[in-house]
C-alpha cells in the first residue's frame, strides 16, 4: 500500500495544478464563466449537463449554496463539450510552461500510470466521478494523456474518500475543518473556495472541540489518529485502481513520477493566485 500511496502522492501534482493555474480561469473567462462556475462546470461535465444535486453528492465538501449559483447556469453559457476541451487545453498549457513536456521518463511514466488508470475499469463501481471521466476518450498529446491518467487516478481515490467520510459519518463541513487542522493547505484557501458560512464553520469547529478531535484549531492526538484512519481507509480503497501494477510497479512509477511532481511544484504551479 505505501507503494501506491507514495505512485499517487508523487504524481497528483500533474492533476491538481489545473485547480491552481491562471490558465484554467482564461479559459472559463472566455467562455463566459467566472473561475468558479469555471470550476464546477469543467470538472462536472464528464458527467453531461450536470445537475447541481449531482455535483453536491459527488464533489462532497462544497456549500450547497454555492453550487446552486453556478449550475445549471453554466451550461446556458457553455456545453459540456467546450468546458472539457478548455479544461484540458489549460492543463497543457501549464504542463508545458513548467517544462514537464520535456523531461526524461515520460513515456514509461505514461505507460505505467495509464495501465493503472485504466485497470481500475474493473473496479468502477460506486466511483461516479471515476467512471464518468474513465467514459472520455483519452487526449493525443502523451503530457496530457499523463494529466488524464492522473486525473483518472485522482477521481477514483476521491470517491473512495467520499465513501469512507459517508461511512464514518463525517460531514462536508467537518472534514473540510478536519482537512485545515492538518495544516497542509492554509484555512483562509478553503474557507474561500468552499464557502462556507463563517458561523457553520465555527459552529462546526466548536463540535469537534467537544468530541476532543481539536485543541484550539489544531488536532489533538485522538484528531490526528481519525484522520490517519480516514486516509488509511481511503488509500485502502484506493489500491485496486494499483492493483495492475503490482508492487514492483507501483514502486517504478512512484520512482519515475517524482521528477513531474517536482517540476510543477518549482514552477508554482500548485500555488493559489
Amino acid at each position: 500500500m505505501r507503494a501506491a500511496r507514495q505512485a499517487w502522492r508523487r504524481l497528483e501534482p500533474v492533476h491538481g495544478m489545473i485547480y491552481f493555474v491562471p490558465e484554467a480561469p482564461e479559459r472559463y473567462a472566455a467562455l463566459g464563466l467566472d473561475a468558479r462556475a469555471g470550476y464546477f462546470a469543467s470538472r462536472a461535465a464528464a458527467f453531461g449537463r450536470a445537475s447541481a444535486e449531482v455535483v453536491i453528492a459527488t464533489f462532497y465538501n462544497f456549500n450547497p449554496a454555492v453550487v446552486r449559483r453556478a449550475l445549471p447556469a453554466a451550461w446556458e453559457k457553455a456545453t459540456p463539450e467546450q468546458l472539457l476541451a478548455a479544461r484540458a487545453d489549460a492543463a497543457g498549457a501549464a504542463l508545458r510552461r513548467a517544462g514537464v513536456d520535456r523531461l526524461s521518463g515520460l513515456e514509461e511514466t505514461l505507460a505505467l500510470a495509464r495501465r493503472a488508470a485504466e485497470g481500475a475499469r474493473d473496479h468502477a463501481q460506486g466511483r461516479p466521478l471515476y467512471a464518468a471521466h474513465a467514459a472520455l476518450p483519452w487526449p493525443d498529446e502523451p503530457i496530457l494523456q499523463l494529466w488524464w491518467a492522473q486525473t483518472l487516478l485522482r477521481e477514483f481515490r476521491g470517491d473512495g474518500h467520499v465513501a469512507v467520510l459517508t461511512a464514518e459519518g463525517v460531514t462536508p463541513l467537518e472534514a473540510l475543518v478536519l482537512h485545515a487542522a492538518t495544516g497542509t493547505i492554509p484555512t483562509p484557501f478553503l474557507k474561500a473556495t468552499r464557502a462556507w458560512p463563517a458561523a457553520e464553520w465555527d459552529a462546526t469547529v466548536e463540535g469537534l472541540r467537544g468530541r476532543g478531535l481539536l485543541d484550539g484549531e489544531s488536532l489533538t492526538t485522538e484528531g490526528e489518529d481519525f484522520r490517519r484512519h480516514i486516509e488509511d481507509r481511503t488509500d485502502a480503497l484506493a489500491l485496486p485502481a494499483y492493483s495492475a501494477l503490482g508492487e514492483d510497479g507501483c514502486g517504478r512509477l512512484a520512482e519515475l513520477a517524482r521528477p513531474f511532481g517536482r517540476a510543477v511544484v518549482d514552477a508554482g504551479l500548485l500555488t493559489p493566485a
